[in-house]
Formats: C-alpha cells, structure tokens, sequence
C-alpha cells in the first residue's frame, strides 16, 4: 500500500485506536449480533466515547468542535472492515441526522438532544424516503399542515435506518406545492402521540441494524419544531447527502480490503491439486486486480478528504466515486467468494457477509442510476 500524504500523526493515531477498538470490541461478537439482528446499546455509548459522532458539532452540544474528512473516511472504512455492514449501518445511522438538527432546529432542542445523540444515549434519524417515492424525493406525500402553534403531520416514511430505536426524528413533510420546493422538515419525538413504527423484516443484510416504516397519524408538533425555512427544508439539507455518500464509498473501500485480506489468507492456507491455492496463475491475477480497484478507490477518497479540507465540497466526484466504489465492492465481493468457493458461502465469515450486502450499498444514499444522473447535472451538461 502507498504512504498516505495526507496522514498526520493526530489521524494515524485516530485511525490506529478505531481499529484496536475494533478488534477488540467488535470482531468477537459481530457474527453473533448479526444473526441475533440487533447491536447492544452499551455499543452506541462506547463509539460515541472515541469521537464518532462529533464531528463538525460545537463543543457546547458535546461535539469535538472541529471537523476532518480523512477522520470521518477512516472511520467509515475501519468499521466495514469488520465485514458485517449491518454494525456500520446501526450505529452510524445517526450521523445523517446530526448536521440539520445543529443548523436548523431551535436553540432549546440543539441544547437539549445534542449531547445525548452525540453521548450515544439516545439516537436519532433522517426521515425522508417514502414507500411510494423512493429515490425522487419531489413526490413526497408526507404532509404538514399548520393548525395555531402547531404543525400536524400525516403519512409514511420507510427505510428508515435507526427508525425502531431511535428516539429523535428529523421528518420531511410537504408544507408548500410540488416539488423539492415545498418541502419542510421537523423535529419529531418518538413518544409524540399518533407516532408508530413497524420494522422492516426479511432482508437480504444489515441483519444488525433495524430499518423501519414510521406512521405519522395526526402527529402534532410546536410550530417551533420546524427546523428552518418553511418549503425549503430539503434543499438546506442537500449537502447533508455529500457526507453520507462519502462515508458509504469509504464503507465499500473497508468490505473490499476484507474481501481481499480474506483471499489472500485462504489462497496461502488451502491446497489443491498438490500445491497451494496462491501459486495458481488464475488466482494470483484475481488478488491483482482485486488489489488494483483497492488502491483505485482509496486513492480517489482520499482525494476528495483533501478537496473537502481545502474548503471545496466537490459534489460531482463524491456522486461518481459512489457508483463506482459499489460497483468495484460488487467484483471484489464475487471474486473473494469465487476464491474462498464452498468456505465462503458458508455463515459467520466477512466473505458470506459482505456478498450478501453489495446491493445496500450500490442503492442506498442514492442508487447509481441518481448517482450518474446527478454527477451529469453537477458537471454542467
């Protein structure tokens, strides 16, 4: 692997703790809180007390009071390493959620519910998608409507990560007319009466996450639960979605590092035909490419970390690094299986784990069709 420019010692020795913390923390049990499809809380807490969750956030709400990229992309690839996607996904799932309640809510809820989202005591998600909309956020259904001091909220929202756990909401509603244009958020509690949530079973992975659908019957808010300017809600959260994207390619650069260091331990211990797996010219030119698309994606991310660090959001090569991260996990995911063979599709190792998540991370934050549409768009043509 090439030195990293970029790396200092402050991020060297970030990265270094995260992973100790892993394999200290995480390995033992990731298989076992997968098939049991639940994280224990005390988890949430102890991820939180390495920093995880304070980037970007004042210190006043219990945030670190500074932000770094390359700290939130190690992050990202540090826990995927694990290979169980669904521990990213449940403790992360906050992370989306933070920024507009930091800019957009009121002071006494900034105050209120920063510090226990950040402390990992409670939780909290991003609540846009709907059943009927998917990716196209301008349909959104959900609707709010001004009743005095109140807001009151009617409709779905589904895949919502966290949703079954978490306790604080950030909600799209349409207030206004068609269109991203009409769109507002609001800050929604989850003992709020007419709120409800039913999970989301039988998935293909992130079995260790939750995933719900929240019902929103006549839920009623204080007219200062509207997180800043009426109908331009989804529009002042837009970039919110660069972070979220960037931490899923360095999710998939982590499932591709595990798929490869998992290849290459088999290849070396396994045996066929009199010799081992790794002195087999078809095998060593997979573990090449494989090695190849590696380097490829990390060399890109760490790119964009500097482009973010020198002040400048690069929009169009996050949209495109999305797709094609998913779309180099998806090789490295098949051949790992292809090399590890019967081994691999067996339960409780990276390789099974991770094949079965290559679609999650190809569709969500924005499946690569909404990638390539929109880097198109950010490219100016």
């Amino acid at each position: 692997m090439l030195p990293n420019p970029y790396d200092t010692a402050e991020r060297k020795a970030f990265r270094e703790s995260f992973r100790a913390f892993i394999a200290k923390e995480v390995d033992p049990h990731k298989f076992e809180w997968d098939e049991a499809g639940h994280v224990p809380w005390e988890m949430h807490r102890k991820f939180a007390a390495l920093g995880m969750f304070g980037f970007g956030i004042d210190e006043r709400y219990g945030g670190l009071g500074f932000d770094d990229p390359f700290m939130r992309w190690d992050v990202s690839v540090e826990i995927a390493r694990c290979g169980v996607g669904g521990i990213a996904a449940a403790i992360g799932g906050r992370g989306i959620s933070l920024d507009p309640i930091q800019k957009l809510a009121a002071e006494e809820i900034r105050e209120r519910v920063l510090p226990e989202i950040i402390s990992g005591e409670k939780g909290s998600s991003l609540a846009i998608t709907e059943p009927g909309g998917g990716s196209d956020v301008a349909r959104m259904k959900t609707s709010a409507k001004r009743d005095g001091n109140h807001w009151v909220i009617n409709g779905s929202k589904t895949f919502i990560t966290g949703g079954m756990e978490s306790d604080y909401f950030v909600v799209g509603a349409r207030t206004g007319g068609a269109g991203l244009g009409g769109i507002s958020l609001f800050f929604v509690e989850s003992d709020t009466p007419g709120f409800s949530r039913t999970p989301l079973a039988r998935k293909q992975g992130w079995w260790a996450s939750n995933q719900a659908t929240l019902h929103f019957d006549d839920v009623r808010v204080p007219a200062t639960n509207l997180m800043g300017e009426e109908n331009m809600g989804f529009i002042q959260i837009m970039q919110n979605f660069n972070y979220e994207r960037l931490g899923l390619v360095g999710q998939s650069l982590g499932m591709m590092e595990a798929c490869l260091e998992d290849s290459i331990a088999w290849a070396q211990q396994r045996e066929t035909f009199g010799k081992p797996l790794i002195t087999h010219q078809v095998i060593r030119h997979k573990i090449a490419e494989m090695s190849s698309r590696v380097d490829a994606v990390r060399a890109l991310g760490l790119m964009i970390c500097a482009s973010i660090e020198g002040g400048t959001m690069p929009v169009a090569e996050i949209t495109k690094a999305k797709f094609f991260a998913t779309q180099q996990l998806e090789y490295c995911a098949r051949e790992a299986m292809q090399i590890l063979g019967g081994a691999g599709y067996l339960r409780g190792n990276r390789v099974e784990t991770i094949y079965r998540e290559v679609r999650v991370m190809a569709i969500g934050g924005g499946s690569e069709e909404i990638m390539r549409d929109l880097a198109v768009k950010m490219m100016g043509l």
